[in-house]
């Protein structure tokens, strides 16, 4: 029945005429939002096109003025575009969550970091850590203070403003480096010379929530609010925990 449900809900949006539909949205929910990119083409025709940034860019462009049709992103950047009035309170869905991942470059030897002790030890044996500026790296500077262990980083540390960035340097270096990043961002450069050695320890685990919402003054309000209410079913769900949103 609930297959039934999600087919005629499509079929109803798709007689309507096939919109563009502008959407700028946090990085790491790529691999889950090009899954779902699909899904809405095949379901609605409404075509995506997307712009990936990083949460800080997205509030910057946001600042400046820039307008897109939905927005997805981690509640600290939405709260304050809804008190401002830059988005729509009611349209706000969920997207989901995505953690953070420890990553060495392939053929490396990989530490174990399986508890915080490990990985504390993994982290000051390092020549080099390499993270982002983004959600990921806020939380781990704050995870590094509370271990006691950010005055011995800060030398060999190096920092990004994006996942991607973060991932080739570790990709193309020749020491004992330890990269942090988003597991969706993660998987999408495991076959391009990344190993995923663990997720944080689950007792320092972050997870970096998304919220999707249209934006006021959206070119496409109408197929964008169809969208997020095609999102919040259980088929865009699986389309999303495909790219390891969850």
């Amino acid at each position: 029945m609930q297959h039934i449900i999600i087919a005629l809900f499509c079929l109803a949006a798709g007689t309507a005429s096939a919109a563009e539909i502008r959407v700028i949205s946090g990085g790491a929910v790529e691999p889950g939002l090009e899954a779902f990119r699909q899904f809405v083409k095949r379901g609605t025709g409404h075509e995506l096109k997307i712009l990936y940034n990083t949460a800080p860019q997205i509030a910057k462009r946001l600042a400046g003025g820039e307008v897109f049709d939905i927005l997805i992103s981690p509640p600290a950047t939405i709260d304050p575009a809804l008190k401002e009035g830059k988005v729509i309170a009611e349209t706000r869905v969920k997207v989901g969550r995505v953690g953070a991942g420890i990553i060495v470059r392939s053929g490396a030897a990989a530490p174990d970091v399986a508890t915080v002790d490990g990985l504390k030890q993994a982290l000051l044996a390092a020549d080099s850590v390499v993270y982002n500026t983004a959600s990921t790296g806020i939380y781990l500077d704050k995870l590094f203070a509370s271990l006691g262990i950010s005055a011995a980083l800060k030398p060999k540390t190096t920092r990004y403003p994006t996942g991607a960035a973060v991932m080739e340097h570790v990709i193309n270096g020749t020491g004992k480096e330890i990269g942090f990043g988003a597991m969706t961002e993660i998987r999408m450069y495991e076959s391009r010379g990344l190993k995923l050695i663990g997720p944080l320890p689950a007792a320092v685990q972050n997870y970096t929530s998304y919220d999707a919402v249209v934006m006021a003054g959206a070119t496409a309000d109408e197929a964008a609010r169809a969208v997020l209410r095609l999102l919040v079913t259980p088929a865009a769900k699986a389309a999303f925990a495909s790219g390891g949103v969850e």
